[in-house]
């Protein structure tokens, strides 16, 4: 709904949020939520201290999640337009910039975050360098599992774009389907699905032999398909790690390596490897200005940690 390079838009919120979305709801007075089902109450405002305020088309959602003051059922853009002549604008502007200052510092941590070294590769290196090359108005389309968390935290995804991931359930397999739609309907724009290894062996290279049929029709050819080549699947690798202690079952995690990018070649499309982060940009760059669709498969390093935006 915003452009993320606004100075006040803080990202994503929850357990794959960024710190200053924890601190906007940990210190806000008044909470305005329009057309969200966001289910988990830590990442609320605690009860009583705020105000809230909900717009939902559905009336099953109001006060879900959170003890509102005002329920308001109704279209989220009519509402919102009929609020808009009530809205007083303030001059104590305050939190509004500690929450900018904020912002910045976590941008800051990010890059450092991206630049740790790894085994081979660090994942998100491969986001952030994605980030500052993002084509005007191009499609994104993420996957569930560690993919989602690089997405949510390191792209700006600025006006123009679209972006997706499988929200509700997170169902695994969601990106590559995404993202072949996506050129079905906006074949003139460039479409970039980002997936792990285990939703890609699900059904991304089935996905991608569709886009090997197709992509001679389309006004624009470019379709990159970013594949987190770990062997293992490693969401729940982190989620054993953290719930039970276990360091891995390996017998439910590992899985078979497969040659991507060779495959995308042998589909008639363009494969790129990159298993050293100073190659990184430059991959980017090759599969970004490629005449047909490509799989970029980035050789990247499953103990790569995740935290949320606050412990």
């Amino acid at each position: 709904a915003l452009p993320d390079h606004l100075p006040y838009v803080t990202g994503c919120i929850g357990l794959l949020g960024t710190r200053p979305s924890y601190d906007l709801m940990k210190d806000c007075d008044t909470l305005l939520v329009v057309g969200s089902s966001f289910p988990y109450p830590e990442f609320y405002p605690k009860i009583g201290k705020a105000r809230g305020i909900q717009i939902d088309v559905d009336g099953r959602q109001l006060s879900l999640r959170y003890p509102m003051e005002v329920n308001l059922k109704g279209d989220s853009a009519e509402t919102l337009a009929a609020l808009l002549p009530m809205l007083r604008q303030k001059t104590e502007r305050g939190w509004r910039e500690d929450i900018e200052k904020g912002n910045q510092k976590w941008w800051r941590e990010v890059e450092a975050g991206a630049m740790n070294t790894a085994k081979p590769l660090n994942p998100e290196r491969v986001f952030w360098e994605l980030d500052s090359r993002l084509p005007d108005n191009c499609i994104l389309s993420a996957d569930s599992g560690t993919t989602a968390n690089w997405y949510a935290r390191d792209l700006r995804i600025r006006e123009g774009m679209m972006a997706s991931g499988s929200g509700n359930l997170a169902t695994m397999g969601a990106a590559v389907p995404y993202a072949v739609a996506a050129k079905i309907c906006f074949p003139d724009r460039v479409s970039i699905a980002l997936t792990g290894d285990g939703a890609m062996q699900m059904n991304g290279l089935n996905s991608m032999i569709t886009a090997a049929k197709y992509w001679k029709e389309w006004a624009d050819p470019r379709l990159v398909c970013l594949v987190l080549n770990n062997r293992d699947l490693n969401m729940v690798t982190w989620e054993q790690r953290i719930m039970t202690g276990d360091i891995k079952f390996s017998a439910s995690q590992d899985l078979p390596d497969f040659p991507y990018a060779r495959f995308a070649e042998e589909c008639g499309m363009k494969g790129i490897r990159v298993d050293r982060p100073e190659a990184v940009g430059q991959a980017w760059e090759e599969a970004l200005s490629a005449n047909r669709p490509v799989i970029l498969e980035a050789i990247t390093d499953p103990d790569t940690f995740i935290l949320p935006p606050h412990i």
